[in-house]
């Protein structure tokens, strides 16, 4: 792996905190991803399941976990790992793959089993348990168009153990891996220090009639040079209108002069997100009102941290930063405050310069697995990323960063992130290459 080893103390006590959820009797078994094809014998990169990599920090193919907290046939079999059996071959044309002593070790599970070994066992512990936790995608952004190898196996064994009870593992990962332990909290700064050396890097060498791939080629250099697997998610590198495109992933038109260069990327550590939008301009200074839209983006995302506390929930808080947002856009005169005061409040105005939500839930990934109707709870991250977008104006401007919850006012991962307009404009001119 490209980071370095993490305490299985995290996988441990994360293990622990889903057994004390899980009801008596009762057995779960989560799977690893698939290897997913590409063409011909070639696959996709690998990426784990991020619930597998959560309880146990395998991040290999064909691996099995089972947890079992009330077995009787004693502790052995509490915690199991079912692992492919490497061999010569395998190592000559694949490489390294764990071995029962390395999956041990990563994980914390003292009782490792190949593949080959586990049905005997597997049968006979189903049967010693009333219920079965199977693990499905419950992220209500997910789009399935094919089954994971969780949801195959969860309908062979409904066919198999018709008489016990199923019950749903994603509740249990839902209220989990939305409060982050100090171990996660960890891992996501080292994502977010990444990104801010790969963004210091961009603001260095931007100038204008670079192609918006090329900028996307001095990100994946510092990522890929401080051990970041890659990109969190696809990255946006949208230079003038193409900064009015939400979702635009093309990335190859050329930088003009005078345009703003919107950036949405983030690194990937040991399977962590982060998750950063910066707004620079091409040849380096603002004008004057791209300055004051840049400035009324970065005012609501300041007031909308004040706001990002424990005891507020989503919905309260989406409808508090629309409301920053109109005031913004009243002093950029995109708004008319009489037209504001008589509008409809289920069609506010201002989305039609800000269409999108103001933060959602990050951890092991960029849309992260979490509840929208509860309460923020200390530990819970969550970005941050208004935005005004004006395609008549050839603007689009967004500012992002990625926040923890705490008591107080929240922390920021990326404070060391440029942010500021003077900033910017200092480290783009500067004659320091990174």
């Amino acid at each position: 792996m490209k980071y370095n080893s993490i305490n299985p103390a995290l996988f441990i006590e994360n293990r622990k905190r889903f057994a004390a959820k899980m009801k008596p009797n009762s057995i779960a078994i989560i799977h690893a991803n698939d290897m997913m094809s590409r063409n011909g014998d070639c696959h996709f990169a690998y990426r784990q399941s991020s619930d597998l990599f959560y309880l146990t920090g395998l991040d290999q193919e064909e691996v099995i976990l089972v947890l079992y907290p009330d077995c009787p046939r004693g502790d052995k079999f509490k915690e199991i790992i079912f692992t492919k059996q490497t061999n010569e071959h395998i190592a000559v044309w694949e490489g390294y793959k764990y071995t029962k002593e390395d999956a041990a070790q990563t994980s914390g599970i003292n009782t490792v089993y190949w593949l080959d070994e586990m049905q005997p066992l597997f049968n006979e512990l189903i049967l010693l348990a009333d219920n079965i936790y199977v693990n499905t995608n419950e992220n209500d952004r997910a789009v399935m168009d094919s089954p994971s190898r969780d949801v195959r196996h969860a309908l062979q064994l409904k066919q198999e153990y018709v008489g016990h009870n199923f019950e749903r593992a994603q509740p249990i990962f839902k209220s989990l891996r939305m409060i982050k332990s100090s171990y996660e909290i960890d891992l996501m700064q080292k994502a977010c220090d990444i990104t801010n050396s790969a963004f210091r890097r961009v603001l260095a060498t931007t100038q204008p009639g670079m192609m918006e791939y090329e900028v996307e080629a001095n990100v994946i250099y510092e990522f890929t040079r401080q051990g970041s697997s890659g990109h969190a998610y696809t990255p946006i590198i949208a230079g003038g209108k193409n900064a009015c495109v939400l979702h635009y992933i093309a990335n190859d038109m050329k930088l003009n002069d005078g345009d703003l260069l919107l950036m949405d990327f983030g690194a990937e550590y040991a399977n962590y997100a982060s998750d950063m939008t910066r707004t620079i301009p091409v040849n380096g200074k603002f004008t004057a009102r791209q300055k004051a839209v840049y400035n009324a983006v970065l005012n609501v995302k300041k007031e909308a941290e004040k706001i990002l506390v424990a005891g507020n929930n989503l919905l309260d808080y989406h409808k508090e930063v629309g409301r920053i947002m109109e005031g913004e856009l009243i002093g950029l005169g995109l708004l008319d405050k009489k037209d504001v005061l008589q509008q409809n409040a289920n069609a506010p105005l201002y989305k039609k310069y800000f269409m999108h939500g103001t933060s959602h839930h990050l951890g092991l990934d960029v849309h992260d697995l979490c509840h929208r109707y509860v309460d923020f709870e200390e530990g819970m991250v969550f970005t941050c990323e208004p935005g005004i977008y004006i395609p008549e104006e050839n603007i689009g401007i967004r500012i992002e960063d990625d926040l923890v919850v705490t008591n107080g006012q929240p922390l920021n991962l990326m404070s060391n992130i440029p942010i500021e307009v003077e900033e910017i404009e200092e480290l783009m001119n500067s004659e320091v290459v990174v």
